[in-house]
């Protein structure tokens, strides 16, 4: 049986920090270590991140949704906005590309959540909006 976490906050800037401790108290009942809680929080900022600021430019009356589900020693994390969309995924995965190159974004969102996550998965819909999923194994044997 899973346990099952839903949240949906407004898309600005000072609730990426909120999402990031949220994310965080649930997934500590996999008593994971400090790092292992370190990369997840990492990762959720950037996705959140990357919702504020690509999939709705700053709108700040629009909603970022996040859904975590834990199941045995692992925990999946999706990000979802229902912004503007990514043109082409694979193009916006690719370490140092950024659609904002004016606000010096470095372009590395999706490369640190693929580095911190065990796994990550991106689908898009252009108008329609952005979803990530990202799960990550606790306490695995060392």
């Amino acid at each position: 049986m899973s346990n099952i976490m839903e949240v949906k906050f407004s898309a600005k800037s000072e609730n990426e920090s909120l999402a990031r401790v949220i994310v965080a108290s649930f997934a500590a009942k996999l008593d994971p270590t400090l790092d292992e809680l370190a990369d997840i929080k990492t990762a959720v900022s950037e996705a959140v991140t990357n919702a504020i600021i690509h999939g709705y430019e700053e709108d700040k009356s629009k909603l970022v949704y996040i859904r975590c589900e834990i199941e045995e020693n692992k925990i999946k994390v999706v990000v979802e906005d229902r912004g503007k969309g990514i043109d082409d995924v694979q193009i916006a995965m690719q370490p140092l590309y950024t659609s904002k190159p004016e606000l010096e974004r470095s372009g590395m969102g999706f490369t640190v959540m693929e580095s911190f996550m065990d796994d990550v998965k991106v689908s898009s819909i252009k108008d329609e909006g952005t979803k990530i999923v990202m799960t990550k194994k606790i306490n695995l044997p060392k």
